[in-house]
């Protein structure tokens, strides 16, 4: 991640447009007249030998000649000029370029590098930031800088809305105009050769003018920088993403049940919800979610209200939001005592306030009153349809002003054409969305709450798993080293259990045999009844010919069975190897649910697992979903309720519950396993059997690869993993104390490390005085992004056996690795015990073998203690600002 030189891009103070011209449509003429129409504060100078001016401005015949470095510079010149151009300007000092040329991807230099590398090459000594090639370019309205194509300008506002498509630039500037919708930033990102969308998203995360972000994505290509910026992102204002291309023809076939199940479209839609962002299927959905997010305030909770001057359009608006899945609010009592003496006395008392069709604007502003007080109610939806005696003008001028002083989400719905407009252009102006239909103002509310529970999922602090079994990683990595030395790669049933076992996950007993002797001499060692299923690499679906005997009983129905899988996959299947048989106890479960849980590699993301609806018809049912490792106990839980099956197995009728605890524990270790183990490419375990007694696997298979070592194995996961290596145990006050970076599951015991501290320890570290921690405060220290930030804790078991916190260190990086920020903190009872320098020594070791150059904090004038240790360890405390605040510094 890198924002270094992006506010030169984003915000210049002066643009040189590189290769400006006069001649009618042409680049540099659009560009040049955009530049000057735009009301650009700054200098704009173009640059072209064939002219001395142009627009009436000088024209210079090139970079040396300009006045001086330009902050941002336009390039619209042929493509073997490109690298050249940026030389000299990075030469001359300019730091960020806009590169609309083309054709750089294929046409190569005398050296034989493509031009767009060339281009690279000459742009890193000066640190020179491009945005491009092949970008549409770029506005920023409030700066009245357009250095674009774009046929139109945009209104200044607070949503930034970047692209993949310079195509898609026109439709959206012309449609959010009509709108009287503005943006902070239109990005069009081109080949992205350096400035990405990670780069462009972590700029727009610290941008105090952007409100919300628009992301139109058709592709990715380090998923692990934009997860990692996506993440930081959508922690701080809404994210919403369209993606367009559902299928990845580039993903190779997969050879088991989760690799078919977890499409490149399902993965990104995981990728997504698990950065908490939003993604939209359609342009207009996008175009709403646009609408919605400038102008409605956040929801605190998904009870939708409908105020309507007529039966049909409510039920409908009512309709769409039972299908999409939202929250109809249940009026209170007293809502229905004032609703009841304002509305004809026809009214239903229902939870759809009916005005009727003759409702004055006075009436309308007087229900949605009431319902914005009622404390069942979170949002409104108000629903105009014209009258011939109410203009709808005068509604949307007695229900706008409500917008400045409810503190609860409000909603319009103006039905109807030319008769409407000058209403909606009302509730525009007055910040209150206003749509077209009852559904699609719906599906602007159910946006909004789908946002809110994926920032919610993100914000809920995991448990930790009791008595769970720690994994026998090294029992684990010598199995697959084994396998693969002896040129297996696709693992049978029985070699993927013997894996499946160092990680504590439950197995049915299996014996593997070579022939039909020995899988009767198994059959015995295990008892009857079992089954027998014969094992080879080359037929996925052994049930399809009779691979598969189930509740054999004696020795002679075991040697039957055997004898006919034999003879069958030589009849039907020739070609196909034969490894011998698979010999299982049989396991006899009545209320038991077939389940498919596995992993999966994707082309983008890398490993992801996978859970749904197991069996024989799971390519048929496809009740599957897919998340991004590494997953907890709510992120499994999450992935579990995103199918249909979950709600059998929360029971039903007579058949009872399954052990959750049990399916969850599962993919918690399936996630644990593949994070573990790079060369795990794919894995099934089908059926995982799971009822209230617990959950077992049936049957099992793994495809393993030789990993790639040229980076870090973690290098292949979207998200990275704990840093178990980053642990460490050392002696403190006589007993042994573990160092380690914290995890999601420690937000109880941080919670208890916090109620430990003072009120004077709390105001040290939060600069405020605070009595509890949020939810959303704990998470956000718990849940960290470990390739940006780090938190180190100290801990130990206390009487009980249970582990406590006793210091915490923490350090955020900035997205350059440039400068580090920290703060440590020792449980009251524990100060000037030495645990605050040894945390600080932790980070500071930490930070120097990442590269870090600086490490920086702050303290009150108060915190004698901090600066004085701080100081030992070769840091410069300096006061700074108006309170007199203590700037701590240490160069790495």
């Amino acid at each position: 991640m890198s924002v270094r030189n992006l506010g030169h891009l984003f915000a210049p103070s002066s643009v040189a447009l590189i290769g400006a011209s006069e001649r009618a449509g042409s680049l540099g003429a659009t560009l040049l007249h955009n530049l000057l129409a735009g009301g650009f504060k700054g200098e704009v100078w173009p640059v072209n030998p064939k002219y001395s001016e142009l627009a009436g401005r000088r024209c210079y015949a090139s970079v040396a000649e300009l006045p001086q470095a330009p902050a941002l510079a336009v390039i619209c010149t042929p493509p073997a000029t490109v690298p050249l151009v940026v030389r000299q300007l990075g030469e001359r000092g300019t730091r960020a370029a806009v590169v609309l040329s083309t054709g750089l991807a294929t046409a190569r230099d005398q050296r034989g590098r493509s031009l767009r590398q060339a281009m690279l090459d000459a742009a890193h000594p000066y640190l020179l930031r491009l945005l491009g090639p092949n970008s549409a370019g770029l506005l920023a309205p409030g700066l009245g800088l357009n250095a674009s194509v774009a046929h139109s300008g945009a209104l200044p506002g607070r949503i930034a809305f970047v692209s993949q498509s310079g195509a898609l630039m026109a439709g959206v500037l012309d449609w959010a105009r009509t709108r009287g919708i503005g943006f902070s930033h239109f990005v069009a990102l081109g080949d992205a050769a350096d400035v990405d969308l990670g780069d462009v998203l972590d700029y727009l995360a610290s941008d105090g003018g952007t409100g919300a972000i628009l992301l139109y994505v058709q592709d990715l290509r380090y998923a692990r920088k934009f997860m990692s910026a996506a993440r930081a992102a959508a922690r701080s204002k809404p994210v919403l993403v369209l993606k367009s291309g559902r299928e990845d023809d580039a993903a190779p076939a997969a050879a088991s049940e989760s690799g078919a199940l977890a499409d490149a479209d399902a993965v990104f839609d995981a990728a997504i919800r698990r950065a908490g962002m939003l993604r939209v299927a359609t342009t207009d959905q996008l175009f709403s979610a646009a609408e919605t997010l400038a102008y409605a305030r956040p929801l605190h909770g998904e009870r939708l209200a409908i105020v309507s001057n007529g039966a049909g359009p409510g039920v409908l608006a009512r309709d769409a939001l039972a299908d999409g899945g939202g929250v109809e609010a249940s009026f209170s009592d007293a809502s229905r005592e004032r609703l009841g003496a304002l509305l004809a006395p026809g009214w239903q008392r229902g939870n759809v306030a009916n005005l009727r069709g003759g409702a004055s604007p006075a009436l309308y502003r007087e229900a949605m009153e009431v319902l914005l007080q009622d404390p069942q109610v979170d949002a409104v939806l108000v629903i105009q349809s014209p009258t011939a005696t109410v203009a709808s003008r005068d509604v949307a001028d007695a229900v706008a002003p409500l917008v400045r002083t409810a503190s609860k989400t409000i909603l319009s719905c103006w039905l109807g054409g030319a008769s409407v407009s000058e209403a909606r252009a009302i509730a525009s102006g007055a910040r209150l969305p206003a749509y077209r239909t009852p559904e699609d103002a719906v599906a602007g509310f159910l946006q909004l709450v789908h946002y809110r529970r994926n920032q919610n999922l993100l914000m809920e602090v995991p448990p930790s798993m009791a008595g769970s079994v720690a994994p026998d990683r090294a029992a684990a990595r010598a199995l697959v080293r084994e396998a693969i030395a002896g040129g297996r790669y696709l693992l049978s049933d029985p070699e993927t259990k013997a894996i499946l076992r160092t990680y504590g996950m439950a197995v049915v007993e299996t014996r593997q045999a070579a022939s039909i002797d020995a899988a009767v001499a198994a059959a015995e060692r295990i008892g009857f009844p079992v089954a027998v299923k014969i094992l080879t690499p080359d037929v996925m679906h052994k049930s399809d010919f009779g691979g598969v005997t189930l509740d054999l009983d004696s020795v002679e129905a075991v040697r039957a069975a055997a004898a006919r899988m034999r003879r069958r996959l030589a009849e039907l299947f020739p070609q196909a190897r034969f490894d011998g048989f698979s010999v299982q106890a049989m396991v006899r479960r009545a209320n038991a649910h077939e389940l498919i849980a596995g992993a999966a590699l994707d082309t983008v993301f890398g490993p992801v697992i996978v859970f749904g609806q197991g069996g024989v018809a799971v390519a048929v049912t496809r009740d599957s979903s897919v998340a991004l490792p590494p997953l907890n106990l709510v992120l499994a839980r999450d992935l579990v309720d995103r199918t249909r099956v979950a709600r059998l197995l929360a029971g039903y009728r007579n058949r009872p519950a399954v052990n959750m605890d049990a399916v969850l524990a599962s993919l918690v270790q399936v996630s644990r396993m593949v994070s573990d183990i790079p060369e795990i490419v794919e894995l099934d375990l089908n059926p995982l059997l799971a009822d209230s007694k617990g959950a077992v696997v049936l049957d099992a298979r793994m495809r393993l690869a030789l990993a790639d070592r040229s980076g870090s194995t973690l290098d292949r996961l979207a998200i990275r993993p704990y840093p178990r290596e980053l642990e460490e145990t050392i002696e403190w006050n006589g007993a042994p104390l573990l160092l380690r970076p914290i995890r999601p599951e420690d937000g109880a015991a941080h919670l208890a490390f916090f109620d430990a501290l003072t009120p004077d320890d709390v105001r040290y570290r939060m600069f405020v005085r605070i009595r509890e921690l949020q939810p959303s405060q704990l998470a956000r220290f718990t849940q960290i992004d470990y390739d940006r930030e780090m938190a180190f804790i100290a801990t130990r078991r206390n009487g009980e056996g249970v582990f406590e916190t006793l210091a915490v260190g923490r350090v955020v990086a900035d997205p350059d690795n440039i400068s580090a920020e920290f703060a440590v903190t020792v449980r009251s009872d524990l100060k000037g015990m030495g645990l605050g320098k040894m945390m600080m020594q932790k980070l500071i070791a930490y930070c120097r073998s990442r590269g870090t150059r600086e490490i920086v904090g702050e303290a009150l004038p108060q915190n004698s203690r901090i600066t004085g240790m701080v100081k030992k360890l070769g840091f410069t405390v300096t006061p700074t600002g108006p309170e007199g605040m203590r700037e701590m510094r240490l160069i790495l």
